[in-house]
């Protein structure tokens, strides 16, 4: 049995959850997202909750269970609260700038890159060391934010380059003599 899978999807106020055969569509204050279940999960909603059940005992239905349910599960996350990654710059020189729908990048090329922001997510830059991605659709939030790290990934040595908030970049120690 999944963990995971076997929890309800709690629906929160302002929320609306409409189910058409496999199809599940969610739409909230921010937004509205789809998504076409796999033929081995069903779903049902009872007392303000969603609960998916795998339709067979297969191990395909086992495994997909559980996935059905986070991705359900963040879907209804997205459209009511939304998802966002915090990026931060470090490096003599490197910064970024938002305006409009491109995200100017200093990272010590000899260029600038400039990066088309996809229209389903939102780019701040509060600081120039630091990026706020936003958006419903927490795959699509994760993908940019992972694009972005990925033009100047953070070194070992000093530490340079695009990070996660949140990320630890481990240190090495340079030449000994």
């Amino acid at each position: 049995m999944s963990r995971i899978g076997k929890l309800p999807i709690r629906i929160p106020e302002g929320v609306e959850v409409a189910i058409a055969e496999r199809r599940v569509q969610v739409k909230g204050r921010l937004g509205e997202l789809a998504w076409e279940l796999p033929r081995e999960i069903a779903i049902a909603r009872e007392d303000g909750q969603l609960a998916l059940k795998p339709v067979s005992t297969s191990r395909r239905a086992r495994a997909l269970w559980g996935l059905a349910r986070s991705l359900v599960a963040n879907m209804v996350e997205g459209v009511s609260r939304g998802f966002e990654k915090r990026l931060v710059i470090s490096g003599v020189g490197y910064r970024a700038q938002s305006d409009g729908r491109f995200l100017t990048l200093q990272l010590g090329y000899s260029h600038d890159i400039k990066y088309a922001i996809p229209a389903d997510v939102k780019v701040e830059t509060p600081s120039p060391t630091e990026i706020i991605v936003r958006g419903i659709d927490k795959q699509r939030v994760g993908q940019v934010a992972a694009e972005i790290r990925a033009f100047r990934k953070p070194e070992p040595y000093k530490g340079k380059g695009i990070r996660y908030a949140d990320e630890v970049i481990l240190r090495k120690e340079g030449k000994k003599k």
